[in-house]
């Protein structure tokens, strides 16, 4: 019998309730990540103002880990400078859910590379 994941409560909150869902009309920059091995992306929106995230939004297909890491990328994001929001990586956005099962931390990767994706097509 294959092992399920167990989620805490940080990360059940996202997938159910996540934040920032939708694309973003007039996004500076944006960028998508996914693994075709486990069949999850993200993409992810954003707009810039005065050298800080101004908003930042998502979408996702997948499991309920990619889309609380979506979640939890953009709330990250949202009001960071340029430098902080490239410094956001997969072990930001897991501590920010207060950790993922093993099986699950490829999540948080694709959610981290779609942020910087988005800022790369932004120029940050």
């Amino acid at each position: 019998m294959a092992e399920q994941a167990v989620y805490n409560a940080t990360v059940v909150e996202h997938a159910t309730n996540p934040r920032n869902v939708g694309a973003l009309d007039g996004a500076d920059g944006v960028g998508a990540d996914g693994n075709p091995v486990y069949g999850n992306l993200v993409r992810v929106y954003l707009r810039v103002a005065d050298g800080r995230v101004a908003a930042a939004r998502f979408k996702a297909f997948g499991c309920s880990a990619t889309i609380a890491a979506g979640s939890v990328v953009t709330t990250l994001a949202t009001g960071a400078t340029l430098a902080e929001a490239r410094a956001l990586d997969a072990a930001a956005i897991e501590r920010a859910l207060g950790g993922l099962p093993p099986e699950k931390q490829h999540c948080a990767v694709v959610a981290a590379g779609a942020l910087q994706r988005a800022l790369d097509a932004f120029g940050a």
